[in-house]
């Protein structure tokens, strides 16, 4: 009972991704060929969001749920190497795949079961970084 918030949380953002048809295959595939601006006015809304959001944080001092204040830790630009190279291990996945994380568990959960080998592939990623993450260089 004490997650279930969580999974009412992830029930309503799998529908409305599934409604905004964000995990549409065929929306991706048309926002990697150029032939649409769907994803791009999607994408493009959330970072829009994103920086109204971090800015509230900032300029109010907003706490976290549990009254902590919420800490945005500086990006450190001599490291931008590690972002590239992480945002292109994350593109490939994505055209590769026709899906970012989010809307995995939201395809899942829609009936299309061969998403299982996508998400196991996502844990089996996470579970290696975990694994090897104090050897990685950061």
């Amino acid at each position: 009972m004490a997650h279930l918030k969580y999974l009412v949380t992830g029930l309503v953002f799998g529908f409305i991704l599934t409604k905004a048809e964000v995990i549409s295959w065929f929306r991706i595939q048309e926002m990697f060929r150029f032939h649409d601006i769907h994803m791009y006015g999607v994408i493009g809304s959330a970072v829009f969001i994103g920086i109204i959001s971090i800015q509230i944080i900032k300029r109010f001092n907003v706490k976290d749920i549990h009254g902590e204040d919420i800490r945005i830790a500086p990006k450190d630009s001599t490291q931008m190497k590690r972002y590239v190279i992480g945002g292109l291990i994350f593109g490939f996945g994505w055209a590769l795949t026709g899906a970012c994380p989010g809307p995995l568990f939201a395809l899942l959960g829609s009936g299309i079961t061969i998403f299982i080998v996508p998400i196991l592939a996502a844990l089996a990623g996470t579970w290696t970084y975990g694994a090897f993450r104090e050897k990685l260089p950061h």
